[in-house]
């Protein structure tokens, strides 16, 4: 692949989106080709499925969540983000596999293996680099209360945040040299400031 494919991750709260906004326009004014996408989401057919996955009035099955996202992240990388990243492009992609891994399988106790197992077609294509931006649960729902917007997750308890976050850490651990662990309770343009930097080198590699 000619582009750079770039993830963020990070519990509710992270504040990884906003984020994720200030880079891109900064990469643009620098001249960059940039593309900022989402998941679950970034095509038509995986927002679809994002409005099912996070609709506070759907239950499900967490084998079907797995699933579900699973569905969107091949259809979005597939239809969306390979072309892209073929052309050239540096992808800004908000979420990808590493939420599947702490979300389904450590918060929901499926299992890391078994998620990574039902997400082979889209594990074949990992990011260059991944961006954990490290807030916990009590620091991240306390920046999101009284937000008007709110969907299936962000109406769990803490305990399963805090199965989130520790997911993330194991993942993290599994993939080192891949993910680049950020402290997001600092004030935040310290913690854009070190993401934009740190991208800015593996770009101009």
């Amino acid at each position: 692949m000619k582009g750079i494919f770039i993830s963020f991750e990070g519990g509710e709260g992270s504040g990884k989106s906003s984020m994720i906004t200030e880079i891109y326009n900064r990469l643009v004014e620098q001249g960059k080709k940039v593309i900022v996408s989402r998941e679950p989401g970034g095509v038509k057919i995986s927002e679809k499925i994002r409005e099912v996955i996070l609709d506070k009035d759907n239950n499900m099955s967490k084998e079907t969540e797995a699933l579900l996202y699973a569905a969107s992240r091949t259809e979005h990388l597939f239809t969306h983000l390979l072309p892209l990243l073929e052309e050239g492009y540096i992808v800004l992609c908000d979420r990808y596999i590493d939420s599947s891994l702490a979300y389904q399988g450590v918060a929901r106790g499926i299992g890391i293996d078994k998620v990574l197992q039902i997400n082979m077609f889209a594990c074949q294509y990992m990011p260059d680099v991944t961006y954990f931006i490290d807030v916990t649960p009590e620091v991240g729902l306390a920046r999101i209360k009284g937000r008007e917007k709110i969907d299936r997750l962000d109406l769990e308890k803490i305990d399963f945040h805090q199965r989130v976050y520790d997911g993330y850490k194991k993942v993290c651990e599994m993939y080192p040299e891949r993910i680049v662990t950020i402290n997001g309770e600092r004030p935040y343009e310290e913690v854009l400031k070190d993401v934009y930097e740190n991208i800015l080198g593996k770009i101009s590699k």
